[in-house]
């Protein structure tokens, strides 16, 4: 069994900065690719940041600029930095990943159980 588990969302003002962490745990062969996506009171889940297991990285345009996503292969963890966050930025933000469970075995999607990230005016 994978488990996500992420980290690091809380309450800040506008301009400010927050960090958020998810570590994956469990017995897997490999993770391919690693992301955040948030889901806004009364929207859509939409996509934030991804990142491939080889670096590169996909943005959404609203976050680009802003948001920075990283990856530690070793530690199967990946940050996304927020900078410069704004009141629509507020959202539950939930970690997402495609993991092999073995070899060349087909990839399953995993996700974390979500975090609260609250950005005040």
């Amino acid at each position: 069994q994978v488990q996500l588990v992420e980290s690091g969302g809380g309450l800040v003002q506008a301009g400010g900065s927050l960090r958020l962490a998810c570590a994956a745990s469990g017995s897997f062969s490999s993770i391919n690719f690693m992301g955040w996506y948030r889901r806004a009171p009364g929207k859509q889940r939409e996509l934030v940041a991804l990142i491939a297991s080889g670096g590169s990285t996909n943005y959404a345009d609203s976050v680009k600029g802003r948001f920075t996503i990283s990856r530690d292969n070793a530690k199967n963890t990946a940050l996304l930095q927020m900078n410069s966050l704004r009141p629509e930025d507020t959202a539950v933000y939930y970690c997402n990943a495609g993991v092999r469970l073995y070899g060349l075995g087909p990839m399953n999607d995993y996700w974390g159980q979500g975090t609260q990230v609250t950005v005040s005016s």
